[in-house]
């Protein structure tokens, strides 16, 4: 056990946000997806959890893309397979983005492999332990949002 437990878990946190980017690389290359497509899947899946419909506004929001990139980025996965483009029975202005099954599947096979590894790493812990490390990245997650926020705010004069 490190010396000071807090710097060692800062690290560990740093390396595996490193392992995971080279991870979602490594699924990219091989099956020839562009990162900004998974980033979107993920995006999609977040809001479909969360019950959000979503635009092609939302994704360039969420992704920080300009309008042609979004405008390719959605050209490229409804070509794929992966998303189905509709009209909003409110606005027939918006169009709303639905994963595909297909897109569901590719997700699936992308990143079981990577949710089989961790969940046999959290296996290791009791019930007890998991939910106080699930509170903990809660708050991670919600500090780095945080920070991330933060810093996109041009600081006061």
């Amino acid at each position: 056990m490190a010396e000071n437990p807090r710097f060692e878990l800062m690290a560990l946190l740093q390396q595996f946000t490193v392992e995971t980017d080279r991870y979602v690389d490594a699924v990219s290359a091989r099956d020839s997806l562009y990162r900004t497509d998974l980033n979107a899947l993920g995006v999609m899946m977040g809001a479909a959890r969360a019950g959000t419909t979503v635009t092609p506004g939302m994704l360039r929001a969420e992704l920080h893309l300009s309008s042609p990139a979004t405008t390719a980025l959605v050209d490229r996965l409804d070509s794929a397979g992966h998303v189905k483009r509709s009209r909003s029975d409110v606005d027939r202005r918006q169009v709303n983005l639905q994963m595909t099954e297909k897109a569901m599947e590719t997700g699936g096979r992308l990143f079981a492999p990577l949710a089989q590894h961790i969940s046999g790493a959290l296996d290791n812990f009791s019930r007890q332990e998991q939910q106080l490390l699930t509170e903990m990245m809660h708050q991670i997650t919600a500090a780095t949002i945080a920070a991330r926020e933060g810093i996109a705010q041009p600081p006061p004069l």
